[in-house]
């Protein structure tokens, strides 16, 4: 082809009048379409994987988050719970203590002519046991006794820390002395009208309950006593008829006319919370005379546990109150609001300038000075508060006790997280009545018997008595008290 030739024929090309350049171009024109067509679904596809693997992705994290967060709270959850075991278990040991610590300061009282009283070593839980506790109370721990807790093996709290408070059950009025015999129920009635009987409670018992009744003082001290008494007998709360005529009549179907009724239980209670049941209890009563305060279980005047006497050197005032109350009805601090307020305030007093210590040695000593006998009853009188004549010195005598035997423990168990904790209580009542002191246990193992065929006796029964898997030791009284009451909340 001539150059000529060649030249027309690029002229047509590139003008696109060639047939064979215009079908050309058009092919190419198809296949960029194509090939961008298929870049598309190929970046649709590629965005659409994406947008599954991150929604994949986000439910995985979201469920191994909180898979992990559960497993955490479950792990720091046990770790609470058995710190507060932990408190628990240290609070009995330092109330089995506590007959040991009163040897050591017996002869001091001895010198004196008195009876060494219990030591509350239950009110200082926090400063004695402070070494077992995290950093911090382990500091004061050292502060208060003089001590390099640092020089010491297998102390402190690592990761967390417990809260304890150690309660005195024996220092508040035991409803459930209504389940016992007849002088029981005579004794409680007189304790719980002592309780409401001043006349600032009125209003309490002039308002209707949450059922739209009224109950007076008697009724509802009535309805307390043959809840937990066995027979169906109503029980006479009148004080000036109890020494003649216990009973009045068969116990009324209250409980029955109720929108959703129930029976009575007819036994002892079993917690504190079943007091809400009875028959005029309202929320009022149990703010006044039952749990006046519930973030200080010290405060409580009414308990389900104890041994039935009342400690007079770790009684509130109030319960302390009703107490006297129910020994002398007809005393002038238990109708004139006046010498009330006065008793109030000076046992309220006398507690905090004592920091615990106990006042009196024996249920006489408290008796005299009621009385405005002994070495408290003259302080007592010059302060204007009138003499208590009691009906009987010797049954009110039966009535208190100086040495509390059942507790409650309220322990805490704290595991610090990130930006979080971990709280677990722990509620034990532990009765000490029939707990063996420290240095008994510790001596039991040590007893040496007669010679001959009686030493091999004795020997013998110390050995299976100390063995841990024996029957005869699972029989024994723990030192640490007998667990009655235990709840994890």
């Amino acid at each position: 082809m001539t150059p000529r030739a060649r030249l027309g024929l690029a002229s047509l090309a590139t003008a696109g009048k060639h047939p064979l350049t215009s079908r050309l171009s058009r092919f190419r024109s198809r296949r960029r379409r194509r090939r961008s067509k298929e870049r598309g679904i190929a970046l649709v596809m590629v965005l659409g994987a994406i947008a599954i693997l991150t929604v994949m992705l986000a439910e995985f994290q979201d469920e191994t988050s909180a898979e992990l967060a559960a497993a955490t709270a479950d792990r720091d959850s046990v770790q609470a719970e058995y710190m507060a075991r932990s408190a628990v278990n240290l609070a009995r040991l330092l109330v089995a203590s506590e007959p040991t610590l009163r040897k050591a300061i017996a002869p001091l009282f001895q010198l004196m002519k008195k009876t060494p009283p219990q030591l509350p070593v239950w009110e200082f839980s926090d400063r004695l046991l402070g070494a077992f506790n995290d950093e911090e109370a382990s500091k004061d721990f050292a502060r208060t006794v003089g001590l390099d807790v640092s020089l010491g093996k297998n102390l402190g709290m690592p990761g967390g820390r417990w809260e304890l408070v150690i309660v005195d059950e024996d220092a508040k009025i035991n409803v459930n002395l209504g389940a016992s015999n007849d002088i029981a129920h005579i004794r409680l009635a007189k304790e719980l009208m002592g309780l409401i009987a001043p006349l600032q409670y009125s209003t309490i018992f002039e308002q209707r309950d949450g059922s739209g009744q009224y109950n007076d003082r008697s009724s509802v001290c009535q309805a307390l006593i043959d809840w937990a008494d066995p027979d169906e007998q109503g029980f006479n709360c009148d004080l000036t008829q109890m020494s003649t005529a216990q009973s009045t009549g068969v116990e009324d179907a209250w409980y029955q006319l109720l929108p959703k009724p129930y029976r009575r239980k007819n036994a002892p209670y079993d917690s504190l919370e079943e007091l809400r049941m009875v028959r005029g209890i309202s929320e009022d009563f149990w703010a006044t005379f039952v749990n006046p305060d519930p973030t200080n279980p010290k405060k409580r005047v009414m308990t389900v546990w104890g041994q039935g006497a009342v400690n007079v050197n770790t009684a509130n005032a109030q319960t302390l109150l009703g107490v006297v109350c129910a020994g002398a009805p007809t005393a002038d601090i238990c109708v004139n609001p006046d010498q009330a307020s006065m008793f109030l305030t000076g046992v309220t007093m006398a507690r905090g300038i004592t920091m615990g210590a106990p006042l009196f040695g024996s249920p006489k000593d408290f008796v005299a000075a009621m009385t405005g006998q002994g070495q408290i009853g003259p302080l007592l009188t010059a302060m204007g508060m009138k003499p208590v004549v009691f009906k009987s010195n010797a049954d009110f005598a039966n009535s208190i006790t100086t040495e509390s035997k059942v507790f409650s423990i309220y322990a805490v168990g704290i595991k610090k997280g990130y930006r979080r904790e971990t709280r677990t209580l722990i509620h034990a009542v532990v009765d000490f009545r029939n707990a063996p002191d420290l240095s008994a246990a510790a001596n039991a193992t040590g007893v040496a018997g007669t010679t001959g065929a009686a030493t091999t006796t004795t020997t013998a029964q110390t050995t299976q008595a100390s063995n841990p898997n024996s029957v005869a030791s699972a029989m024994q009284p723990s030192t640490g008290g007998q667990v009655i009451f235990y709840r994890v909340e």
